[in-house]
């Protein structure tokens, strides 16, 4: 079992479903403040110059800041993504999902903070530093979204400009050529956030190697069956863990044994079948 199942197994239940409708509420709330008073986004930015200094709701509040202003084709995109992240958690599951858009995140700020420490501590000019430091933005990590799904769905069509039917390979092809050159043009503030998100992409799928992708067809006949499947709530259980408390409800695969050596009836699962005391 690799350490992505590992984590699912451990911290599974805290994930938080369908949270691609929150990225895209986060976004609309952006948008009315920025339109209210465009002057908030000074207060709402990432920026380490104003974070060591006590403003720590900025490590969350960037997230708020729209990748692009407000127009028709934004809307467009903002749909298009919530249909890519929501086909992602489907594939992935609601654990997996988390995991890559909070690594994206945190990867983010560590990059970004880091940056601006150690330019700190070259003795680089405080102000172009701290200038640099503050391009945070979710920008790049939508794309990275998008690059994760072509590596599950490459031969997907999409209606480039609702006419041209273009598999997601060819768009993805296209993007890591702009995303290198852009890479490779822009300041350092960019280049640090673009590493970032290429970096949670590759990091994820190298901690999920043995994860492999389902068929659009398959995920729904897999969602069907799971719900005809699905055990009531308040179902009677028939193994518990002594040491831990769980039960068959808690995983298909849980595996529970009784131990020979402890004076009574105590049933264990299979990580605590040998690592208990022994009850005499």
């Amino acid at each position: 079992m690799n350490f992505m199942n590992r984590l699912e197994r451990k911290f599974g239940k805290y994930a938080i479903s369908n949270l691609s409708l929150y990225i895209i509420i986060c976004y609309v709330i952006g948008y009315v403040l920025m339109i209210v008073n465009p002057q908030l986004q000074l207060w709402l930015q990432f920026s380490p110059y104003y974070i060591v200094r006590g403003q720590v709701w900025r490590l969350v509040t960037w997230l708020l800041m729209p990748p692009s202003s407000l127009n028709l084709f934004t809307i467009i995109m903002l749909l298009f993504y919530y249909s890519i992240g929501t086909s992602l958690e489907r594939t992935m599951g609601a654990f997996r999902y988390n995991v890559f858009i909070f690594g994206g995140v945190i990867l983010t700020e560590i990059g970004m903070l880091a940056m601006y420490g150690i330019g700190i501590l070259l003795g680089a000019d405080k102000a172009m530093i701290a200038q640099q430091s503050s391009k945070a933005t979710t920008y790049y990590l939508c794309l990275s979204m998008f690059l994760a799904y072509s590596l599950f769905y490459p031969d997907m069509q999409v209606l480039l400009y609702f006419v041209i039917p273009v598999k997601v390979r060819w768009i993805a092809i296209l993007d890591v050529i702009l995303i290198a050159y852009e890479f490779v043009m822009s300041e350092i503030g960019n280049r640090v956030v673009i590493g970032m998100a290429i970096l949670n992409l590759i990091l994820f799928f190298a901690t999920s190697r043995r994860f492999h992708h389902l068929s659009p067809g398959e995920i729904k006949r897999r969602s069907a069956y799971k719900k005809q499947v699905e055990r009531p709530k308040k179902a009677i259980t028939r193994h518990k863990c002594a040491v831990c408390g769980r039960t068959e409800q808690d995983g298909d695969d849980l595996v529970f044994r009784f131990c020979s050596r402890c004076n009574g009836n105590y049933e264990y699962c299979q990580d605590h079948i040998f690592t208990h005391t022994h009850i005499q």
